[in-house]
């Protein structure tokens, strides 16, 4: 699940969120942690211009320092960015962060990579945003040198190029995993050549079939043999029959009919989902976890 709190968009936060105090992810990263959940991501965006702050908000965590932070109070749920935009920042850079917090943690980071939108961001840190797409196409190229076994990594590129340069620590992982996301034709076809896993980011179910289709013709065209995490976002979940309006678009009811419901996804060739619950406070939030991992995902086999 992506973590509430870290990123306030009025197109997803709830009221709530905006005034928890930061032990509040602490407390819901711990309740992911023993409700057997899979992962925990956090959002990348560096700072937002006034024309999209009443949408987008201006909090936005740093992903590092959030998953860092998670990292310590958790032991065994793995920790994502969804989506680092690691084109705004130097391959060896990253590495040093990612690397680090890989190292920390026990081998539990997955690097969720995407191509960013946000002009101005682009702009105020000297970055082209018109070529933002080759410039995330090496710089993955970049990272997979940079956050492997080699101490001293090699990579010569059209943007970046380094040798000859020691980083230590080393990932705990011998092979971090790289999830690409997106769903425009780019961001497809980068997860299928690239990536080691694809987040979509807002297909509805009608279209996942679809999109899951041509990411494997693709995979399949470029001689890309390794296996791909295919993930989906859910719909907002609500454990139980909410006593108030969860919006029309949430699925609510009793386990077995969620978990019916939710493995429609499995159908469509999908091997993780991204859940988001409704909730009026921390408290319920971390109830419906706790719900859903003890009544819901059990069903799922």
């Amino acid at each position: 699940m992506q973590l509430p709190v870290q990123a306030q968009s009025a197109l997803f936060a709830e009221a709530w969120e905006a005034d928890a105090p930061p032990g509040a992810l602490a407390e819901i990263a711990r309740t992911a942690d023993h409700a057997g959940f899979a992962y925990l991501a956090t959002c990348d965006h560096v700072a937002i211009p006034r024309r999209l702050a009443d949408t987008m908000g201006t909090t936005w965590y740093d992903p590092v320092a959030t998953l860092s932070y998670l990292a310590g109070v958790t032991e065994r749920v793995r920790l994502l960015s969804h989506v680092a935009i690691v084109g705004l920042r130097h391959p060896l850079l990253s590495a040093k962060s990612y690397a680090t917090l890989d190292h920390l943690s026990g081998g539990r980071l997955i690097l969720g990579v995407g191509a960013g939108h946000v002009p101005e961001e682009f702009e105020a840190l000297g970055v082209d945003f018109a070529r933002r797409g080759p410039l995330l196409d090496e710089a993955v190229d970049a990272l997979r040198a940079a956050l492997g076994p080699e101490e001293y990594p090699e990579h010569h590129g059209t943007f970046f190029a380094f040798g000859g340069l020691g980083q230590r620590p080393r990932p705990a992982q011998e092979r971090v995993p790289v999830w690409v996301g997106g769903s425009s034709p780019a961001a497809v076809r980068r997860a299928a050549v690239r990536g080691d896993g694809w987040l979509p980011q807002g297909d509805p179910r009608d279209r996942l079939s679809e999109q899951i289709a041509t990411l494997r013709r693709l995979r399949a065209e470029a001689g890309v043999e390794s296996p791909l995490t295919i993930g989906a976002i859910t719909e907002p979940l609500y454990v139980g029959e909410p006593s108030w309006p969860v919006g029309r678009r949430t699925l609510s009811g009793k386990p077995e009919a969620l978990a019916e419901s939710l493995r429609a996804y499995a159908a469509m060739g999908v091997h993780q989902i991204q859940v988001r619950f409704r909730s009026r406070g921390r408290e319920e939030l971390r109830d419906q976890m706790a719900a859903f991992g003890a009544e819901v995902a059990p069903h799922f086999g």
